[in-house]
């Protein structure tokens, strides 16, 4: 009986472990990299007054979760290795998981946005942007049943927002 157990308990970790990539797996596996800049930021980093909100902009912040962000800085040194770390979000955004909702520019310069989850209750925006000569961007802002709109309407509380900048410093790095 007991090698019934343990039968069924490798069978289900099999089962369970997904080789396949995901931007989630990229962003930990890239975390100690020097080639790229990691940032996590929690809704806080507003510093908005709740109490001014409209109820719709309420619901759209109480969808926000956290943005994470992964930036490769296209430098001499890693030149090669940009246009692997660029094939292979590539790759992974072409997972149907990622439906594309835009796209900007050309293949090899632009920008895109997808989202995962059902039309009204996505889990998740992906904004990737890159750029030949300066590196690329993968942020993924993660929530809660959000929507398109509630996308719109974050961004008119960004406009009301004060921003912590201090929480933004290491993106300075990537800009400079």
């Amino acid at each position: 009986m007991k090698t019934v157990y343990i039968f069924c308990f490798l069978c289900l970790l099999l089962v369970s472990c997904n080789s396949e990539p995901t931007l989630q797996k990229y962003f930990v596996e890239n975390t100690e990299n020097k080639d790229f800049l990691v940032m996590d930021v929690s809704p806080n980093i507003l510093n908005v007054d709740k109490t001014k909100l409209s109820i719709a902009e309420s619901s759209a912040l109480k969808s926000f979760d956290k943005m994470n962000i992964l930036a490769f800085k296209l430098t001499d040194k890693n030149k090669n290795q940009f246009d692997v770390q660029r094939a292979k979000v590539d790759a992974i955004l072409k997972d149907k998981k990622y439906q594309q909702l835009m796209r900007f520019g050309s293949g090899k310069e632009g920008a895109s946005v997808s989202y995962v989850g059902a039309d009204d209750h996505i889990e998740e925006f992906v904004f990737y942007a890159n750029k030949k000569d300066a590196g690329f961007a993968v942020v993924r802002v993660i929530g809660k049943d959000m929507n398109p709109t509630n996308i719109i309407t974050m961004m008119q509380v960004l406009k009301k927002s004060n921003i912590d900048m201090e929480q933004l410093k290491p993106l300075q790095q990537l800009i400079k």
